[in-house]
């Protein structure tokens, strides 16, 4: 099976380049989500912001988010009711602001497939909004969150955020004499995040189901944890030039032997693959390669360069033309044991 695979596979933390948040002032979008409230846990516990605003639509969420926070660190901390469809609102909560990270989106392929109106309106005009905030507010960095899905896209999902994509990309055109840089980073399925397949099959470990669903035994993705998630978002912060698109090296693993791996001998049940699913996924495509950089723990997509200045990052070597960076024919594969150490060594 692939999963026996599992060569070259080390743990990567992604502390390097490091940036320093003391006495910064912080907002992420979407900051009550599994990333947001990773970010914020980790990001309080390294640093002393001077403030760190956690801007999102649900106020159950803040409100048992802002009990979980410790005395010492509330008063760092502000909770802005708001939506990225709301660009006023976004203004209001980006005042003083010098640093955005933008995790919200609506996520569900299933969901996005059904209401396609809604998936527009908070990932694509969304993206907008939080463009135009920053500049009119004068932050002095943005960082979006995007997906393997939106490389070579077939669901509305994967569509949608490669329009966001697109749109922090050009930003940077529109900057001027404000100089707000606007960046990417894409990466895999979260180990443990809600909606994430992992959770699905413990809950059915827990049921003592008599089997598991696989949509497809051939099926691949790549595997990143949370903490690992934050530690690429910070140190991308720290390195990123503006326009590009930053992707970290992280393994592989079939869904049949997650299953495997999280329940050995029980049976597994093929459902199909559901709409809008791809057999494997990918993050860097052979077309993107012509303008793709490799750095030793990540690959970053450089933008098209129409002024002929060039992009350079130090260390960085050029891909091979015909290189994709595709679940499947990744050299970086997860094995049971890889998958144990991947969860144990990435929680935040």
């Amino acid at each position: 099976k692939v999963g026996a695979m599992a060569r070259n596979w080390e743990y990567r933390d992604f502390l390097q380049p490091s940036i320093d948040l003391n006495d910064r002032s912080i907002l992420i979008t979407g900051g009550t989500g599994s990333f947001g409230k990773a970010f914020v846990k980790i990001v309080l516990k390294r640093y002393k912001p001077k403030r760190l605003v956690i801007y999102s639509r649900d106020e159950l969420k803040q409100s048992e988010m802002a009990e979980a926070i410790g005395d010492a660190d509330r008063p760092r901390t502000r909770f802005f009711i708001g939506d990225v469809r709301d660009r006023t609102r976004l203004e209001m909560a980006m005042r003083d602001i010098e640093f955005v990270i933008h995790a919200a989106a609506l996520k569900q392929v299933p969901a996005a497939e059904y209401n396609p109106m809604e998936c527009i309106n908070t990932n694509v005009l969304g993206a907008e909004n939080v463009v135009q905030a920053a500049l009119r507010s004068r932050v002095q960095r943005v960082l979006a969150l995007s997906t393997d899905k939106a490389a070579n896209p077939i669901n509305l999902y994967g569509a949608s955020k490669l329009a966001s994509d697109k749109i922090f990309v050009a930003a940077n055109n529109l900057s001027g004499s404000v100089g707000t840089k606007f960046s990417v980073v894409r990466y895999g399925n979260v180990v443990g995040s809600r909606g994430s397949v992992m959770p699905l099959f413990q809950k059915l470990i827990d049921k003592n189901a008599e089997s598991l669903p696989i949509t497809d035994p051939r099926m691949t993705r790549f595997w990143i944890s949370l903490e690992q998630c934050v530690n690429f978002v910070l140190s991308s912060l720290a390195m990123m030039k503006g326009g590009e698109i930053s992707v970290p090296k992280i393994p592989s693993m079939r869904l049949a032997d997650m299953a495997e791996a999280m329940s050995p001998g029980r049976p597994h049940r093929t459902i199909g693959i559901r709409p809008g699913e791809k057999l494997h996924e990918v993050m860097i495509t052979s077309d993107d390669a012509r303008s793709t950089l490799e750095l030793d723990d990540r690959y970053i997509v450089t933008p098209t360069d129409i002024h002929g200045t060039g992009f350079h990052v130090e260390g960085a070597r050029r891909v091979p033309e015909n290189f994709a960076y595709t679940s499947d024919t990744n050299t970086d594969w997860l094995d049971a044991d890889g998958l144990g150490e991947l969860i144990k060594t990435g929680t935040p």
